[in-house]
């Protein structure tokens, strides 16, 4: 009796060591753009926590303005739009990455340069906020190349 109450307590201590995945973001980073006074784009990994959510915004203090956009493909010619919410699905994933999802960055701060950070604040439909750094990399660097968390 006590040795299967022994492996009883254990896996429920085991079982209370994993927590219900959270809300989080992170690998964010910003690519300035390629001419002076042109957008910086902003991307990074939204991963869903026990409920689904929505996201309806992304600002920065570097940028005066920052809209959410997808690039889409239709009869050849690709094309960006904005989106004005994204969905998060619950313990789901969803990446803003370049060729899809992003956030363009518009009248970002001159002095903001390569190998700097930056915060942005990630807004959801229910109030939560989250804060998360980004590293700034040249225009033309690799995807994912210069994360932070």
């Amino acid at each position: 009796m006590r040795i299967v109450f022994g492996l009883g307590v254990a896996a429920m201590a085991l079982a209370s060591c994993s927590q219900p995945k959270e809300l989080s973001v992170d690998g964010a980073y910003i690519r300035l753009g390629a001419v002076t006074g042109r957008p910086a784009a902003a991307y990074f990994t939204v991963h869903g926590g026990p409920t689904p959510a929505t996201l309806i915004s992304v600002t920065t203090d570097v940028a005066i303005k920052a809209e959410m956009h997808e690039t889409r493909a239709k009869d050849g010619v690709t094309s960006m739009a904005p989106l004005a919410r994204v969905e998060i699905p619950a313990n789901t994933d969803v990446a803003f990455a370049p060729g899809g999802r992003h956030v363009m960055l518009f009248n970002m701060n001159p002095g903001i340069k390569p190998g700097a950070r930056a915060m942005l604040t990630f807004a959801f439909a229910d109030g939560t906020r989250i804060l998360g750094n980004a590293n700034v990399v040249v225009a033309g660097a690799p995807a994912g190349t210069a994360t932070a968390k």
